[in-house]
């Protein structure tokens, strides 16, 4: 009878223990989450202090012809076009807590419907797709994952073992899709011809880029949002600071983006449920019915940017999307010149899907607003130069939303820093160090934006630059 009742106080101390230390956890990220929003909030004031506009603008008493004036007052005025943007990332961040719990299962791996997790790749790079195979399948493995196989698309035969968990499906060069699709629209349409499809209408396929690594945290988080099942497609985080980082230039001026998805994304997702800004081509999740119905086949302006094609039209015709927890990684680009070409690559195929008389206006007009206030990003540039040279009275609301536009920028960029890096690891000296050196990448950051835009504008937009993902041989791994 002693050694029950010493079994059952130990059990229930232990269950104490745990509840005890869950409500700690809890209360941690809650903490980490009051003390970014605080942050976030001063910088905000700290910008508003520092345009004036709390306080309101001097009356300038110089004196320009009319059409100048006029001229100089639309310059100010660019940042509006910014506004809706601004305030989604801002509400992305406030609203929700920025540093969630790891995701919890909500069923069982064995209830999960099938999943396939598809690679699309020209070929260029094999040692690098199959050491990512390697590590995805063990990663999916580990976390119990059962109904699942990956699927490497690719253009060029790659050395890569085949079995019950792996399937390559090589492109053939004579294969054409009826409206004309390029590039990786090409190949993503052509996984959904009837006699290369294995996958009935209730599966789900989860897209990847070829440098893209799934964690634990995404495996759960993917398995949640297809358990439920309520909405066609989903979406999560993307960080960049993984791992060894090629390019610390690089990597530091993406900590943008990594907000950008915890801000704007999240938010337009969980409220909404609607791509209202679009979305990336990677860590996408995508029930097989919904997907074959929007397809990838929409002709050469399909083809450039094709992830925010297809989240237009699927948008336009009414399915429903939703934010998934947990994040993957990749990797920044390791050039200066890759990543000059792969931001000017975003701004032409956003530019065709903007432009597009098949996506209609209700639905694109939020997209268009981000898309326009970065290709004036150069005339918002020159405005800050002619400012001192030539100044002119503008309302004051019109420095109030400037001053918030350019809070919410910066910000962007500590708090991207802060969730790529873990302080943990790095300590708060090399913490504080990397946020400085993204602050200091932001002028950088906005002179290659505003030269993408210059080449992008111009150029031909039909093209579709491959950054190079592998800077040494990888050593070989065998795929069991």
């Amino acid at each position: 009878m002693n050694y029950i009742t010493r079994n059952i106080c130990c059990s229930k101390g232990k269950m104490a223990v745990g509840r005890l230390g869950l409500a700690f956890s809890e209360t941690l990220h809650h903490t980490k989450h009051v003390l970014h929003v605080c942050l976030f909030l001063l910088v905000l004031l700290l910008f508003e202090l520092g345009a004036g506009g709390l306080w309101g603008e001097v009356p300038v008493d110089v004196q320009y012809p009319p059409l100048v004036t006029l001229l100089l007052q639309l310059l100010r005025i660019l940042p509006l076009l910014a506004l809706p943007q601004a305030i989604f990332n801002f509400l992305g961040l406030v609203c929700f807590n920025a540093f969630p719990e790891r995701a919890k299962l909500k069923g069982s791996p064995l209830l999960a419907p099938f999943i396939c997790i598809r690679v699309v790749t020209r070929g260029d790079f094999p040692e690098l797709v199959r050491n990512n195979v390697h590590r995805n399948l063990n990663i999916c493995l580990r976390v119990g994952l059962e109904k699942f196989m990956l699927e490497v698309v690719t253009d060029k035969k790659i050395d890569l073992p085949e079995n019950q968990r792996v399937r390559q499906v090589v492109v053939p060069s004579s294969y054409k899709p009826k409206s004309g699709a390029l590039f990786k629209a090409r190949a993503l349409q052509y996984c959904l011809e009837d006699d290369i499809n294995l996958l009935s209408d209730l599966d789900w396929i989860v897209h990847l880029d070829e440098e893209t690594i799934v964690t634990e945290a995404a495996i759960r988080g993917i398995l949640n949002f297809v358990i439920e099942g309520r909405h066609q497609f989903g979406q999560g985080l993307i960080t960049y600071a993984n791992e060894n980082i090629q390019n610390w230039v690089t990597t530091l001026a993406d900590t943008f983006r990594v907000s950008d998805d915890m801000g704007k994304l999240r938010f337009q997702f969980k409220m909404f449920h609607k791509p209202l800004f679009g979305w990336k081509g990677s860590y996408v999740v995508t029930q097989a019915e919904a997907e074959r119905k929007v397809s990838f086949d929409h002709g050469p302006d399909g083809s450039v940017a094709e992830d925010n094609y297809f989240g237009m039209i699927a948008y336009r015709d009414g399915y429903s999307f939703d934010f998934i927890e947990g994040e993957m990684w990749e990797k920044s680009p390791f050039s200066i010149y890759d990543f000059l070409q792969q931001r000017k690559r975003w701004l032409q195929g956003i530019l065709l899907v903007v432009h597009s008389r098949h996506i209609p206006v209700s639905t694109k007009w939020l997209l268009a607003l981000s898309l326009y206030s970065w290709v004036t990003m150069p005339l918002a540039f020159s405005s800050v130069i002619l400012s001192t040279t030539f100044p002119v009275t503008v309302p004051p609301l019109f420095n109030i939303i400037a001053a918030f536009v350019g809070g919410v920028n910066f910000y962007m960029y500590i708090f991207g820093v802060i969730k790529s890096f873990r302080v943990d690891r790095l300590g708060w000296i090399r913490m504080v160090l990397c946020i400085v050196g993204a602050l200091i990448t932001m002028p950088f950051n906005f002179l290659i934006e505003n030269f993408a835009v210059l080449r992008g504008v111009i150029g031909n937009k039909h093209k579709f630059y491959i950054v190079n993902k592998l800077t040494e041989p990888a050593p070989p791994v065998n795929v069991v």
